[in-house]
């Protein structure tokens, strides 16, 4: 669960993530190497989406403000039979404990604010 807010990035229990994070319902990892939104790519995501079950769909937090994703990065996330959900990053760090609340099997990739 993300439990709060620090500076551009997101607390997680006592770690901090301020470059982006990723998470999935077994791990959150630092998003280091975290593009401009008009860069996004598959493999920007690195492993995210390799678990089993594979996840129903994508968070995106697009950083301060909602932003439109790539119809082409979107294209490969869907073709890849998961969808995509864009909303800013502090709305999908919500939705994230809200989803996960009722056990849904999804990941997140959220842009620093």
């Amino acid at each position: 669960m993300v439990t709060g807010f620090q500076g551009r990035g997101f607390r997680v229990r006592d770690d901090v993530f301020p470059t982006g994070l990723l998470l999935s319902p077994v791990r959150a990892m630092a998003w280091d190497d975290a593009p401009a939104i008009d860069a996004l790519t598959l493999g920007v995501l690195g492993d995210l989406f390799d678990g089993d079950p594979r996840p129903e769909f994508l968070l995106l937090g697009t950083g301060a403000g909602l932003r439109q994703p790539p119809r082409a990065f979107v294209r490969a996330v869907e073709a890849l039979g998961i969808g995509v959900e864009a909303m800013d990053s502090r709305a999908a760090a919500r939705a994230w404990g809200v989803l996960r609340a009722e056990e849904r099997w999804i990941v997140a990739a959220l842009l620093p604010l």
